[in-house]
């Protein structure tokens, strides 16, 4: 009988990923927790900026709301609102003007119809199903014998590789757009452009772990589940 899945040598596939999530959780706490204790020379918070820039982008019907939890800022694309937590809607931290923009840069990726953003819309409802499916397929088909079962397994969990995939370019983007948007607005001075760049480049490395996480989770499940052994 195989070794249970969660305990075999592939298990070590995943330690750079480990390593990468907590370099980049520390990252993201370092670069936050300096520059949201740096008022920005505007003086403008977070929800004001996103109000003015989405105005400016000719989107006035996206609404702008406050949402609890902490650094829980989102665009959904569904009701076309922008939602950003209670220390970037009332800030007016270089970090939260940063946060702020960069979904802001989301809600305009969407107006455009940038093909990158609603190719990951669409990956949504298959990437949850691949992610619950994945492993149970693959645990049921190694203990029932159907190495057929846990290829279909790894095959579902392709889709969450692919998604990971694509919300970089996404990411990205939107980061870009946020500094030229911010300095192209007058919202951040020359000299904090650099700042913004430092938190907006730290969440992004987290998206960049969780991505190397789920190429080498994939990677591991090909060992696991047979098809790297196979000669057909």
């Amino acid at each position: 009988m195989p070794m249970p899945l969660f305990f075999d040598w592939t298990m070590i596939l995943l330690i750079p990923a480990i390593l990468l999530s907590l370099y980049a959780q520390a990252k993201v706490q370092g670069a936050y927790a300096k520059w949201s204790q740096v008022r920005s020379a505007s003086g403008i918070s977070g929800a004001m900026a996103a109000r003015e820039l989405l105005n400016r982008a000719g989107l006035d019907h996206v609404r702008v709301e406050m949402v609890q939890g902490h650094l829980t800022d989102h665009y959904d694309p569904r009701t076309k609102t922008l939602r950003l937590s209670p220390q970037v809607y009332n800030s007016s931290s270089i970090a939260a003007l940063g946060i702020a923009a960069h979904e802001t840069g989301h809600a305009i990726q969407h107006d455009v119809g940038y093909y990158p953003l609603a190719l990951r819309n669409s990956l949504v409802p298959v990437a949850n199903f691949g992610s619950n499916l994945a492993f149970p397929l693959i645990i049921l088909g190694l203990l029932m014998g159907l190495p057929k079962l846990a290829i279909w397994g790894v095959y579902a969990f392709t889709a969450v590789v692919l998604f990971q995939l694509v919300t970089l370019p996404v990411e990205f983007n939107a980061s870009s757009r946020a500094v030229a948007l911010l300095e192209g607005s007058g919202f951040i001075t020359r000299n904090e452009v650099a700042p913004t760049k430092a938190v907006l480049n730290a969440a992004a490395l987290t998206y960049v772990a969780a991505a190397v996480t789920a190429v080498l989770n994939l990677l591991r499940l090909l060992i696991i589940s047979g098809v790297l052994r196979r000669d057909e």
